[in-house]
């Protein structure tokens, strides 16, 4: 990807009037992407460019950890289940299928399609945090771990601000102390992509590839 010229546009679907938790979602999203395009603008004062582009998925394979929270994996399948496109569907489907014989590396993500994250514009705040600087990632390489300060997430701030943005799907009112609901989601909720179970999203697909035409 490019290092952003302005500021995130939000994205957007018909169906946030039917589906109230989605636009908390795509609202803790765009102030993750806006968090983000404030370090990186930051980062680019420095003299310091954006390595991540388009093409590259080094993280999407060699990441074996990638939390992911309810309310975006009712994103998720929801994306699947009503945006996907059949090509899409079936590469996944095969991705799942075969994600247990990868080697003990641990599977790509299932939702890296020839190369691109099918998901994109619904992948979970973990990815859209991680973004690396300056060199590219060495193939296998997690520079988290390697090379920590060239990682460049956005400030605790709006990642903050992101997380309170979902209060609402899991029931917490404005009256609750922000700050304490806010880290009990964090420390709680969070599973791993990657280990995941998607037996339910595997029928989801499967009855939807049976009956589009």
């Amino acid at each position: 990807m490019k290092a952003p010229s302005g500021p995130p546009a939000r994205a957007s679907f018909a169906e946030e009037k039917k589906f109230l938790w989605l636009p908390l979602l795509l609202n803790a999203y765009w102030i993750t992407d806006k968090g983000v395009h404030s370090r990186l603008k930051k980062e680019k004062k420095r003299g310091r460019k954006l390595a991540c582009k388009k093409g590259c998925s080094n993280c999407c394979r060699a990441h074996t950890d990638i939390p992911v929270y309810p309310i975006e994996l009712a994103g998720i399948y929801w994306y699947m289940a009503e945006k996907i496109d059949a090509l899409a569907r079936r590469q996944i489907l095969e991705n799942l299928a075969t994600r247990k014989e990868k080697g003990s590396g641990g599977p790509p993500c299932p939702f890296l399609v020839d190369g691109a994250c099918a998901i994109h514009v619904i992948r979970p705040m973990a990815c859209r945090h991680f973004n690396v600087l300056e060199t590219p990632c060495a193939p296998g390489e997690d520079p988290f771990f390697a090379r920590r300060e060239d990682v460049a997430p956005p400030s605790g701030e709006y990642t903050h601000n992101a997380f309170a943005a979902t209060l609402p799907f899991y029931g917490i009112g404005p009256d609750t102390d922000e700050i304490l609901a806010v880290g009990r989601l964090r420390n709680t909720q969070a599973v791993n992509l990657i280990e995941y179970n998607w037996t339910r999203l595997v029928e989801i697909l499967n009855q939807n590839g049976s009956t589009s035409k």
